[in-house]
């Protein structure tokens, strides 16, 4: 529920839901500057945390797809595949970003002395055995 509001208000800001990054109106570099200081910390706001399913990862992909081509000023209509224009925009994608937060934060934890919180839970989840094969009801 949590990527859901998150997507949500990336689209907002984005102006994907509304008129705010139109290219008549506003000039490249600044949709560009408005995109990384606005709508972009609104989506990666605590998303080490999350389960990203491939159901979420596609609506991610899909919001900053549009994104990008209505900044590099493209049209669905143009025959220009999605790597294209992402490449041709030097762009970071969302989810690689996410997979970047995720090890920043396991380094992090890494790091911290023994008796601190994080890693106490760490260590208890690394240690328990998993079941192994199924579950026979009786």
């Amino acid at each position: 529920m949590d990527i859901d509001n998150k997507l949500n208000n990336y689209l907002t800001r984005t102006g994907i839901n509304g008129n705010m990054f139109r290219p008549q109106k506003t000039l490249k570099k600044r949709r560009i500057k408005l995109y990384s200081t606005l709508a972009l910390p609104t989506l990666l706001y605590g998303s080490e945390n999350w389960t990203i399913k491939a159901r979420n990862a596609r609506r991610i992909t899909a919001a900053e797809i549009k994104r990008v081509r209505k900044t590099a000023e493209y049209a669905w209509t143009d025959y220009k595949t999605n790597t294209e224009i992402a490449k041709k925009s030097n762009i970071i994608p969302v989810l690689g970003k996410i997979q970047g937060y995720r090890r920043n934060l396991l380094q992090h934890i890494n790091r911290m002395p023994l008796n601190r919180l994080p890693s106490i839970l760490k260590l208890q989840n690394t240690r328990q055995k998993k079941p192994s094969g199924t579950v026979k009801d009786t």
